[in-house]
């Protein structure tokens, strides 16, 4: 097929998917408020002090259907100025470029970008381009940009490979730490979540003051499969759609999600492995088991003044949380990564691309659903 010119691409880069529809809401708007603490003031990533986010939708003629999404850990030089960082593989169908640096290491010296799978060498590539840029990297001879992925084959023409440097730079330089865009946008522009339209979402939950009065932020890419479940309610089944419905071999649950997690408690790298472990406790609650086809991952970063690193340091002195401390930390994690993909699943739209449609989860159906099982707003 010929392929839209990049100025075509480009062009679109702010484009909505939306057309006439009506924006959807929030999980919580919907009843669905997993948990017991409190949000932050935007639901979101963003409520942990100096993350942004960027993000890129493109959408151009009848095939691209994809996009980048941007972390920023804070607004220094994610280089210079590290953070502590782990990620966890819960099932490792998937891409996640530089995870093992970040792993061996213990900290992230670029933000994290999430795009479609055969866009991650592209992406990392600019990325790195981007990042030897920036003032004082000139001799900086070394760098491992942090990429994830998931496969948006369906609404996307993923072949083409569509996302460009250009699409990149954006994202990162147009990152903010204001309100984030949900659902059909950005590297959520072309995914399937429960054969329904998936996409990205985010949360946050902040701790009372007597456990720290810590924040963690949660943002979601959702494009996998399984049995949905919304706070214990049978959705899938009871909207009649799930996999191994009709005991079809390609309908398995397969997909896959990126869930990156931010908090300001002053966590080791030791400590964040095990915050991003929890977020597979609530990738489960919502129906998925993790199927053979599934990359699911998880990445904690913590942007705490007492656990930063510079990166030419001789020696780190830190204040971490004691191990005794972080299980409030843990439940946060889960509420808010629980929530978050309810949310890219109740504020994604519908989407045509690339030869096929996949509808946004009916509402009027889904409000039902839950009232039955006492799930109102």
């Amino acid at each position: 097929m010929r392929l839209p010119s990049k100025a075509a691409i480009l062009a679109s880069l702010s484009a909505p998917l939306l057309g006439a529809q009506e924006p959807r809401p929030r999980a919580r708007d919907l009843g669905l408020a997993p948990g017991i603490f409190k949000t932050g003031l935007l639901n979101a990533i963003t409520d942990v002090g100096g993350v942004k986010v960027g993000q890129v939708t493109l959408h151009a003629g009848d095939h691209v259907r994809t996009g980048v999404t941007a972390i920023l850990p804070h607004g220094g030089n994610a280089y210079l100025d590290r953070v502590p960082a782990a990620a966890v593989v819960g099932n490792g169908f998937g891409k996640l470029a530089g995870s093992t640096q970040v792993n061996e290491l213990g900290e992230m010296e670029t933000p994290i970008l999430l795009t479609c799978t055969l866009c991650v060498w592209r992406a990392a590539d600019a990325m790195a381009q981007w990042m030897l840029g920036l003032p004082g990297m000139e001799k900086v001879r070394s760098i491992n940009p942090l990429v994830g992925e998931t496969n948006d084959g369906t609404l996307n023409d993923i072949r083409s490979r569509p996302v460009t440097a250009e699409h990149v730079r954006h994202a990162l330089e147009s990152a903010s730490s204001g309100a984030v865009a949900e659902g059909s946008v950005g590297a959520g522009t072309g995914t399937v979540a429960f054969g329904w339209k998936g996409g990205i979402g985010t949360s946050s939950r902040v701790l009372p003051a007597s456990l720290g009065g810590f924040t963690v932020g949660v943002l979601v890419q959702s494009n996998y499969g399984g049995v949905l479940q919304m706070m214990g309610a049978p959705i899938g089944k009871e909207l009649g759609q799930y996999a191994f419905q009709k005991d079809v071999a390609t309908e398995r649950g397969d997909g896959s999600c990126m869930i990156v997690i931010a908090t300001d408690a002053p966590l080791s790298d030791r400590n964040l492995r095990r915050v991003a472990a929890r977020a597979m406790m609530a990738l489960g609650r919502t129906g998925s088991s993790a199927s053979n086809g599934s990359g699911d991952y998880a990445i904690a970063f913590s942007t705490s003044p007492l656990v930063r690193r510079a990166w030419d340091a001789k020696r780190h002195t830190t204040t971490e949380l004691a191990n005794e401390e972080v299980s409030a930390v843990f439940e946060a994690t889960v509420e808010a990564v629980e929530e978050a993909l309810y949310n890219s699943l109740t504020r994604a739209t519908t989407v045509t691309g690339n030869g096929h449609t996949i509808e946004a989860l009916p509402l009027d159906k889904l409000k039902a659903a839950l009232a039955k099982y006492g799930i109102r707003p």
